[in-house]
This record gives structure tokens, C-alpha cells and sequence, in this order.
């Protein structure tokens, strides 16, 4: 039984999200557990998340792969959360609103492209 869209194509925040996703060199848009995902070879983002349990969700948020030097002060932010499944490998969640800076979100899903993408594709970015 396939999973639920969690979901909505027209959320101006998706939409900002898969910009900057897609941007980036050999990127694809997966849908996985009802999410869109975002690859490069691996997964590297994720729209949407929520705690452990299923209680709390974050529809408009976004996962990633935190620099482990940046990490430590990320998870003191309010604004961000260690995500279900993905917490314990070192991922985390950012919770968008109305204030979201996208130049920091920008930031953030490059930094999470440059741990999993290959190295030609990384070579790409930075040429």
C-alpha cells in the first residue's frame, strides 16, 4: 500500500525548496513515503518532517545533512529539530515560515548536496 501524499504541489514553500534543490548539478525529485525528496545519487533533502512518534509534523520544513562543525549550534536553534528516522544519522529539520531566510536555506541543502553528491557533480558547482 502505497503511502500518502503528504503534500501539496502548489505550497509557494516547496516551491521555493525545489528551486533551489533542483539547482543544483545532476539533482532528480524523488516522492518517497509521500515526500518529495531531492538526489543526487543519494538523498540529500527532504520536504516535510516530523518527531519521532508521528505526533508532531512539520509539512513545511525541509531535512538535511548538517556540517558537523555548524551542527552543534543548528540544534540549539528553536527553529530547527532532529527529524524521525533521520535523526540518528545526523540529519536535521528546518521549520519554515513566513521569516524563513532562503539565502540560509540555500546554504544549507548546498552543504547537504556536497556530502552525498559524487565528486563530478560537486566538480560541477564549483566550476
Amino acid at each position: 500500500m502505497p503511502h500518502p501524499i503528504m503534500f501539496d504541489d502548489a505550497d509557494p514553500k516547496l516551491v521555493r525548496v525545489r528551486e533551489i534543490a533542483l539547482a543544483l548539478p545532476d539533482t532528480t525529485e524523488v516522492v518517497a513515503h509521500g515526500r518529495p525528496t531531492f538526489r543526487c545519487g543519494k538523498m540529500f533533502a527532504e520536504y516535510g518532517g516530523g518527531l519521532k512518534g508521528g505526533k508532531v509534523r512539520y509539512d513545511q520544513s525541509v531535512l538535511f545533512i548538517p556540517d558537523e562543525s555548524e551542527r552543534p549550534a543548528l540544534v540549539q536553534d528553536p527553529r530547527f529539530y532532529v527529524p524521525a528516522y533521520y535523526g540518528p544519522y545526523g540529519w536535521l529539520g528546518l521549520i519554515l515560515d513566513d521569516d524563513t531566510d532562503w539565502g540560509e536555506v540555500a546554504e544549507l541543502i548546498d552543504a547537504s548536496y556536497r556530502h552525498v553528491a559524487p565528486k563530478r557533480s560537486v566538480a560541477k558547482l564549483d566550476g
